[in-house]
């Protein structure tokens, strides 16, 4: 792939998604109603400040769960080729298993799964 066509590339998808966003907020139902600005609470009237500071460790739990959680997904390729490829698999996923091993111990030590 030449140069010329890598630039030509990037111009027509900045061009494509640039137009997207352009025409989006053009059709875009525009409300001015001062209820629309207000937290979204189950329906249920806010009392006090809305914008409140949550512990950084709730994020950290999920983060932590987010990256577990996606990791088993690359568990379900390795199953499938795990017969033909045989002992070469079986110490990649070794290795995969230690590294994340190596996270889950990290986390644990930081007290990143302590839930108070």
């Amino acid at each position: 792939m030449s140069s010329e066509s890598l630039v030509l590339f990037f111009i027509v998808g900045a061009v494509l998604v640039g137009g997207a966003i352009l025409f989006s907020s053009f059709i875009a139902p525009k409300s001015t109603n001062p209820q629309k600005s207000e937290a979204y609470e189950c329906g249920i009237p806010t009392t006090g400040l809305s914008w409140l500071q949550f512990n950084v460790g709730y994020y950290l739990f999920a983060l932590l769960f987010l990256i577990f959680d996606v990791e088993v997904v690359f568990l379900l390729p390795w199953a499938v080729v795990m017969k033909e490829v045989g002992l070469v698999a079986f110490v990649e996923i070794m290795i995969f298993f230690f590294i994340l091993g190596l996270g889950l111990l990290y986390a644990w030590k930081k007290h990143a799964l302590i839930w108070e």
